[in-house]
């Protein structure tokens, strides 16, 4: 008797499930299906599960297919099931393909071809249908989103738009998505929410153009160069209830969370100064270098070292003072940004043609907070005293490229749930156009001198 055995989450049970056990069954006589625990996904970094373990292990036993039903919750386990169940095959689904092939050790190891344009009409009735994204772009950041997207449940990353016709058929084919096109009135009717990646300038024309059609909006930093523009994206969204969230990755990941909530619980006392640096040497040949309307460092950088300057020392600051080293084409290569507040101050530090240490320190009354480059992939920050032998160090799990956690708090507000609204607010996305737009007429002002 030849024995197949297959694992996953089978969260929200639905046809391309359904079809990858049918394929796993027609290897062999007997196939063994292994249903993860949440906790074991969490920590794999499989968010945003939906159905119970129970509900899962369920629903595979309902479509008959499984003739033994286990559960995997740790690391290793498939060597030893292979092992104990004498397994011939494992198999698993293609979007997979090189994961697994240490497995080949222990038996042979078959990638199946999974099922594109996944139906959100499931084998059974729910609450949750899946969200099918469309992406706006196929940059850089476009091509780490896909692989990230499937780590969290309920979500399809389905169709991509491009303008240029030839980019995004090449994209399509890499990541096997289901429509490509040049047509964005085409690609918004086949997609319930879209993540825009495309080049800064146009997020907030895309952002709008989405949400006027009624879809969600996952939009790069920027997502607005003028607080007035921001303004108007949040009142579109609301008035058509849809959920408008900036991706500004770090507001998402579960390090920065706790380092924030840390320095707001009273442990270093009342905060009274925040310094965040993000730079990076590039390539004079890159958009960073070469745009002398939207490249340079705080355009590209400064949303980022924002980010906890305004989620600890506020949106009302009283004044905010730029200087720039700028380069021949007018370009930024290095900003501080430098904010007044009624008690205390902030420092933001971003360039693409100068190196500093990029560090975050959260100064305050009884202490300070140090988080070490890369702080805005947060891992670690340590918590500081007067008496230098007391020191309280801080560890958490970062995932992947980090964009799974923004993707997973994404689906999960779409879902109907603001719980996880508090880690980026709208107030903050608004405040930081705002600031972005000061910056603009500051350094143009600085051009024509």
């Amino acid at each position: 008797m030849k024995k197949v055995i297959t694992y996953g989450s089978f969260d929200l049970f639905h046809e391309g499930h359904y079809n990858i056990l049918k394929r796993a069954k027609e290897l062999g006589d007997y196939l063994i299906v292994g249903v993860t625990t949440e906790q074991y996904d969490e920590s794999r970094g499989k968010l945003n599960i939906i159905d119970s373990l129970d509900e899962r292990m369920e629903n595979i036993k309902k479509t008959g297919l499984a003739d033994k039903v286990i559960v995997e919750d740790h690391v290793g386990q498939k060597v030893e099931d292979i092992q104990k169940y004498d397994i011939d095959i494992f198999a698993i689904g293609s979007d997979w393909v090189g994961a697994f092939d240490h497995l080949k050790d222990y038996c042979k190891v078959v990638y199946l071809e999974r099922t594109r344009n996944v139906s959100s009409t499931m084998l059974r009735a729910q609450k949750h249908p899946i969200i099918r994204i469309g992406i706006i772009g196929t940059g850089r950041i476009a091509r780490r989103f896909v692989p990230e997207a499937k780590y969290v449940s309920g979500v399809i990353v389905q169709s991509v738009y491009n303008p240029h016709i030839e980019s995004a058929e090449q994209f399509a084919k890499r990541y096997e998505l289901d429509l490509y096109t040049d047509n964005i009135e085409k690609f918004l009717k086949n997609v319930d929410a879209v993540y825009i990646a495309s080049p800064h300038e146009t997020h907030y024309e895309y952002a709008k153009k989405a949400l006027e059609c009624h879809k969600h909006v996952l939009c790069e930093k920027p997502m607005a160069f003028r607080k007035a523009e921001a303004e108007e994206l949040f009142r579109i969204a609301r008035r058509n209830n849809r959920v408008l969230l900036e991706a500004i990755k770090t507001a998402y990941c579960p390090g920065f969370v706790q380092l924030i909530s840390v320095a707001k619980s009273g442990e270093i006392g009342q905060i009274r100064d925040v310094e965040a640096c993000f730079t990076r040497l590039t390539s004079e040949k890159v958009r960073e270098r070469t745009d002398t309307v939207y490249g340079g460092g705080f355009t590209e950088f400064g949303s980022h070292t924002l980010l906890p300057i305004m989620k600890l020392m506020g949106t009302d600051y009283e004044d905010v003072h730029f200087d720039s080293v700028l380069d021949e084409n007018g370009i930024d290569l290095y900003t501080k940004a430098s904010f007044k507040y009624k008690n205390g101050f902030a420092l933001s530090k971003s360039g693409v043609g100068v190196k500093s240490e990029g560090q975050l320190v959260i100064a305050g009354t009884k202490g300070y907070i140090l988080a070490e480059s890369p702080w805005w992939l947060t891992e670690s920050f340590e918590v500081r005293y007067e008496d230098p032998n007391k020191r309280d160090r801080h560890f958490v799990k970062f995932l992947g490229q980090g964009l799974r956690y923004e993707i997973s708090d994404f689906a999960y507000m779409i879902s109907g749930h603001e719980g996880r609204s508090y880690k980026f607010t709208e107030e903050e996305s608004i405040a930081m156009a705002g600031v972005m737009e000061r910056f603009m007429e500051e350094r143009n002002r600085l051009k024509n001198n």
